[in-house]
């Protein structure tokens, strides 16, 4: 093979599930990868689409690598992901620099996209999303010791912010066997963690089986031998069964961490977003679940200044973070959307208005972290060990209520020799910012 290629994922964790089946594909068909993009023939730029700020961090890393290819560094850019498949033909008009601007659908068939724009050819293809598999040979882009785990893509809910169906289409579910088959392979490669995830986890199965299957899924992945840490994301709270809590009450693989998108507690603004729930009875369940999990670490995100959002409806939300007082939150201003409902809406909020209501929530919520993060002080912890900070001559990890690349850290020294991978007993002994300082317990 006498030509490289590089992929550069941006986005979440289902756009890196992608990259992965791809990087599976090319290695497949004997193509060299490169790690460093910058020093491929070929480089696929694999982008999100999802709000603004995604698509303007896509269009600068495109822009970055068309000036690489003036320059001769590299040969040919090749463009995939959400951005590709919600502006087709925009992005093939506008950036002109691109050999090739793929749909989802297309990247099925990326090594011979590949092949093509070497010998010369501009390729579009934007083929039906579901032909793109969701399972099969896939090229692990994290550390060794943790994974994700894509159990579906696409989405029913219909919020009306959200641009994700038409992006990624109708929820679609993978069949219990294979996500077992694929998570035994990964257990077995050395993966301790496995963190799950879809657009909405808790609608896992529906689709396939007529109702939801996540608590018979979980059960099943937590007899395979070696996971130690089984964590799941985008869990809509709508769906939080007793079932489910069952599950996760139970089996001890199961970390005591669930990630809620609530985006609001107001009604009226819930139901604006087709969303269900209200403060109070958001509040209720907040408090059911910690009843129900001891210790369980609760994260949400949450939106300001979607249209309509009055003072009243903001001091709604406040009021009830206050009260649910979640240990891990993020929360980002209303963006509008092309092609949403809400996008269309009237009552559009000042960006202003929007960005300092956000600034608030932030400021509270750090307030309540702090908090909680002093209160772990004098606790002893089990750490899954990252990596070596060499500036900070020390370790550092993450504790089972810290998802990967989203929560917190924690740094610690350690009187014995430890690998990454580990997991340890870090005695807590002080708080850094958002994050914990301890030593390993011999």
């Amino acid at each position: 093979m006498d030509f490289t290629v590089g992929v550069v994922s941006l986005g979440c964790p289902k756009n890196q599930m992608d990259a992965e089946l791809m990087l599976a594909k090319l290695r497949a068909a004997g193509i060299p990868i490169k790690a460093d993009a910058a020093l491929a023939d070929v480089v696929i730029i694999n982008t999100c689409g999802f709000i603004a700020d995604a698509k303007q961090e896509s269009i600068e890393q495109i822009l970055e690598f068309a000036q690489l290819k003036k320059e001769g560094q590299i040969k040919k850019i090749i463009v995939t992901g959400c951005m590709a498949q919600r502006y087709q033909q925009e992005v093939a008009d506008e950036l002109p620099e691109c050999d090739a601007v793929l749909g989802l659908g297309a990247n099925e068939d990326i090594v011979d996209a590949v092949r093509r724009v070497m010998r010369g050819d501009r390729v579009t293809a934007f083929p039906d999303i579901a032909c793109w598999q969701l399972d099969g040979d896939r090229v692990q882009t994290t550390p060794h010791f943790f994974a994700y785990l894509r159990i579906a893509d696409g989405c029913d809910n219909c919020c009306t912010y959200c641009a994700i169906p038409h992006i990624r289409g109708r929820f679609r579910s993978r069949t219990i066997e294979s996500i077992v088959e694929e998570a035994a392979k990964l257990a077995a490669a050395g993966v301790r963690e496995l963190v799950l995830v879809a657009q909405d986890t808790t609608m896992y199965g529906i689709d396939l089986y007529g109702e939801v299957r996540l608590p018979q899924l979980l059960r099943e992945l937590c007899k395979i031998e070696g996971l130690h840490w089984i964590r799941m994301l985008y869990s809509y709270p709508e769906r939080i069964t007793e079932e489910l809590l069952d599950v996760m009450a139970s089996e001890p693989k199961l970390v005591k961490y669930l990630d809620m998108p609530i985006q609001h507690a107001s009604q009226p603004v819930l139901r604006a977003m087709n969303r269900p729930g209200d403060a109070a009875t958001l509040t209720a369940l907040m408090a059911h679940i910690r009843d129900r999990l001891p210790g369980v670490v609760l994260r949400t995100t949450v939106m300001t200044g979607f249209p309509g959002e009055t003072e009243e409806d903001f001091e709604t939300l406040c009021t009830f973070l206050k009260a649910a007082n979640f240990e891990r939150l993020g929360c980002f201003a209303y963006s509008a959307e092309d092609g949403t409902v809400a996008g269309e809406m009237d009552g559009q909020i000042p960006e202003e208005i929007k960005q300092k209501r956000r600034e608030i929530v932030m400021d509270r919520q750090m307030e309540r972290m702090d908090i909680y993060q002093q209160s772990q002080v004098g606790k002893t912890v089990e750490v899954l060990v990252e990596s070596l900070d060499r500036y900070a001559e020390c370790w550092f990890g993450r504790t089972a209520g810290d998802a990967p690349d989203i929560d917190c850290k924690v740094f610690f020294t350690t009187p014995v020799r430890v690998e990454a991978g580990d997991f340890v007993q870090v005695a807590i002994t002080d708080t850094m910012d958002a994050d914990l300082i301890g030593e390993v317990v011999v």
